[in-house]
């Protein structure tokens, strides 16, 4: 029987999250959002049965409901995952998992309760570079990474003025959080030691400029919030030796927006990158993959081969959720591995608010 999956937020991530779950032969059989309207026309337009304004009717109504995936605003992901969770429902959340670590604790309790899946989507994972990388990693060439840099760099990026993504109270913080992703890729890669200590500043800089506004065409609000920072750069020591080197910025003066993890390991290094022509347009993206390795007292880079993925690894990843609940794979991300992540987070912003470094 096809696992069947309810969906909170109708919203453009919803296309992602439909696809990948029908292609694991999933069944979508509701979607619910408060908009007036909203979860009327996404229904209709991705063949899902049944449309709900609220999600208490939809838990109550979709008895059958085995799973739930979560596209809302960053605030409302750990009271959604935790009221689906006590309903006895898988969740899929998307990143970032919380406002900060102890909602993810709390998420993690829930889950444990229950006994019921929870994942996230670090799309980024999923990503055909991203496994290809990993694969090497996991057979051994790479050894140890000793250090690695994770970078997710804009130069015109803000994803719109005064909206839930610029107000510290909805989204928790700006490109730290929006872009999180190679700081999670770079962990993957790293094995997900427990970190030590953070060190960190952010900028606000440009965050009430309008000539840094990114591509996306998300309306401005003129009694809005820009509250939250426009780039950060860090660094993170772990309890095992490893650092990690961080920069996120939604509008800093760089060349041209850059999506990459590289790393320095004992056997060898690597790169996964991404780099756009355009601020947040994938059909733009040039994506890169590869190992740097001595051979026969010869440095050779290796130039890895994988298929084109427009959409980041985003319906993979969904896939991957829906293959790991029916324990058809392994889950490309734990609950214990959001915790960590959303420590540096929190210890990230501490430090840049304190000057000082922060012991996890």
């Amino acid at each position: 029987m096809a696992t069947k999956v309810g969906v909170i937020g109708a919203g453009g991530m919803l296309q992602y999250h439909a696809a990948g779950f029908r292609e694991a032969g999933a069944e979508i059989v509701a979607v619910a959002d408060p908009a007036s309207g909203a979860a009327a026309k996404a229904a209709e337009k991705w063949g899902i049965a049944e449309a709900y304004q609220s999600v208490e009717a939809m838990l109550a109504e979709c008895k059958d409901l085995d799973a739930v995936s979560i596209i809302v605003p960053n605030k409302f992901h750990a009271p959604l995952a935790l009221q689906c969770l006590k309903a006895g429902k898988h969740v899929f959340c998307e990143k970032p998992p919380a406002l900060k670590a102890s909602e993810v604790e709390e998420m993690i309790a829930a889950a444990d309760a229950a006994g019921k899946k929870l994942m996230f989507n670090f799309n980024n994972r999923a990503r055909p570079e991203s496994q290809a990388m990993k694969s090497y990693i996991d057979s051994g060439v790479v050894g140890t990474i000793n250090s690695a840099q994770a970078k997710w760099i804009r130069r015109t990026g803000i994803p719109g003025f005064g909206g839930w993504f610029t107000t510290k109270e909805l989204s928790g913080g700006g490109p730290v959080i929006d872009l999180l992703h190679m700081i999670d890729l770079a962990l993957y890669f790293m094995g997900y030691p427990e970190p030590a200590h953070v060190l960190a500043n952010t900028f606000d800089t440009f965050i009430t400029d309008k000539n840094f506004k990114g591509p996306w065409g998300i309306p401005d609000r003129a009694d809005g919030t820009n509250n939250v920072e426009a780039a950060a750069h860090g660094f993170v020591t772990f309890k095992t030796g490893q650092v990690l080197t961080l920069q996120v910025s939604w509008a800093e003066m760089v060349k041209r927006e850059e999506v990459s993890v590289v790393f320095q390991g004992t056997g060898a290094g690597g790169k996964v990158e991404r780099l756009f022509g355009r601020d947040g347009l994938d059909e733009t993206a040039i994506d890169t993959c590869e190992l740097y390795v001595q051979e026969n007292g010869n440095s050779v880079n290796r130039s890895i081969v994988t298929p084109a993925c427009e959409d980041m690894g985003r319906s993979h990843s969904a896939r991957n959720f829906i293959e790991a609940i029916e324990g058809k794979a392994e889950a490309l991300n734990t609950p214990d591995q959001a915790l960590n992540l959303m420590k540096i987070i929190d210890a990230l912003y501490q430090s840049a608010e304190t000057g000082k470094p922060i012991s996890i």
